[in-house]
């Protein structure tokens, strides 16, 4: 049956105007490639290679279009969104071809407060993974747990969903109703959640207290919980560490643990609460050849001057900007960082729109650590490991989705037996207790 098609459809592609013009379009750049003798012989060649693919391209796109079954499914736009969809996807997870509807939307999102259920994915191959969840939220009431693989969005499989559009099936009217299907690894249970949309309020950080004399032995070693980066955080965060100071405070215990990131700038302004000012403390590189920006540095200013050890606690859901901060903090040797290897998103995404209200977003540059370490794909490895298993990550997220719903409540953590909080705990003392020891003359 090819065989007798094909000699038709030389002749019907000839013919097409889009091949034609694709082909005078190629011809003719191509004779001025060759006839250009400042141009080296590898980029002619690539210069050919590049149309004789984009030709490849039209002819397929031609095909389909005049002979697949259904006509309605292979118009010019529909062919060529799905032609930047796939082309996209196959760069990695976070790049991807945003349609004018899924545009629309991301343009509308906002920092103080969004609609939803209160949870933040992550791609990953074959679908969705759950990097954190709100611990106020919908989505924690009902039952979903960070680390659960996301297999359906309502009647949608998330295997054929962009990430963005993800995000936007999450989101919606506060009120409706979402199926979510998720497949839990730890205990290898698929279920589903029906979960009502609500407006989520994005304050960020919990549980700022001086922690029980149960469990530091008498020293003052304050701890903070931050759920995400926003705009408010590093003020959050500035207070509570005065209040904290204010009651006595020698040491502190930063927990970045399930926090999926946020905004790059509060990252950098957390890290000026604990770095000298105009500290650099993330570097971009882009595409080899191009211009990277300068380094970002911690603000001019500093609110105090905050000397005490620190310790941050990270696991395998600390993301982006978490990680960024741990790792600026463990490379200047201002924190110990203790836990678990983290999730290593450390990409930079641009928006580039069209003029036909559609865009692309595209992974531009990665983020490095002041050392030049790269993050992405790798992540943050502690200079303490401490894990714990799933049926205690179980129980330390359901008890701070309790506590987010009441008055904190210092011997909740004592009761809790966090042994990643333990161990933060024993490295503090340790630390304070080689600081107290007299010079050797």
């Amino acid at each position: 049956m090819l065989r007798i098609l094909s000699p038709w459809l030389a002749c019907l592609l000839a013919a097409s105007p889009a091949v034609l013009r694709a082909q005078d379009s190629r011809d003719k750049e191509k004779k001025e490639a060759k006839g250009d003798a400042t141009l080296p012989e590898a980029a002619r060649a690539d210069i050919d290679e590049g149309y004789a693919e984009i030709e490849l391209l039209t002819r397929a796109l031609e095909t389909v279009r005049q002979n697949y079954v259904d006509p309605a499914r292979v118009t010019y736009p529909k062919l060529m969104a799905a032609a930047l969809r796939g082309m996209l996807a196959e760069l990695d997870p976070h790049s991807q071809f945003l349609s004018p509807e899924v545009f629309q939307q991301m343009k509308q999102s906002t920092e103080a407060t969004y609609e939803g259920v209160g949870i933040t994915i992550a791609p990953e191959p074959g679908g969705l993974s759950i990097v954190s969840v709100r611990e106020d939220g919908p989505a924690a009431r009902a039952g979903v747990m960070p680390g659960d693989r996301v297999i359906k969005l309502g009647n949608s499989f998330t295997e054929k969903l962009g990430y963005q559009e993800s995000i936007n099936l999450l989101r919606g009217k506060p009120g409706e109703t979402l199926t979510l299907s998720i497949h839990r690894p730890a205990t290898r249970e698929t279920r589903e959640f029906s979960i009502i949309r609500e407006v989520i309020r994005q304050e960020t950080l919990r549980d700022a207290l001086l922690l029980e004399d149960a469990l530091t032995n008498g020293t003052k070693i304050g701890y903070a919980r931050l759920v995400q980066f926003n705009a408010t955080s590093p003020t959050e965060l500035a207070d509570a560490l005065d209040r904290l100071e204010d009651q006595g405070m020698s040491a502190f215990i930063f927990d970045l643990r399930n926090n999926p990131g946020g905004l790059l700038n509060a990252a950098v302004e957390i890290l000026g609460e604990f770095l000298p000012p105009n500290t650099t403390v993330v570097t971009t590189e882009g595409r080899p050849g191009r211009e990277n920006p300068p380094p970002l540095r911690t603000p001019s200013r500093q609110r105090r001057a905050r000397a005490y050890p620190v310790v941050v606690l990270v696991n395998h859901d600390s993301a982006s900007a978490s990680e960024l901060v741990a790792g600026a903090l463990q490379d200047l040797g201002r924190a110990v960082i203790v836990g678990t290897t983290t999730f290593g998103k450390g990409s930079v995404q641009s928006i580039i729109p069209s003029d036909r209200g559609t865009a692309i977003r595209l992974t531009v540059a990665r983020y490095f650590t002041p050392s030049h370490k790269m993050i992405h794909g790798v992540g943050i490895t502690p200079n303490l490991i401490a894990t714990l298993t799933p049926e205690e990550e179980k129980r330390l997220f359901e008890t701070f989705r309790d506590r987010a719903l009441a008055k904190p409540d210092p011997s909740g953590l004592v009761k809790l037996g966090d042994r990643q909080l333990e161990r933060a705990i024993t490295a503090l003392k340790g630390i304070l207790a080689y600081k107290a020891q007299p010079a050797k003359k």
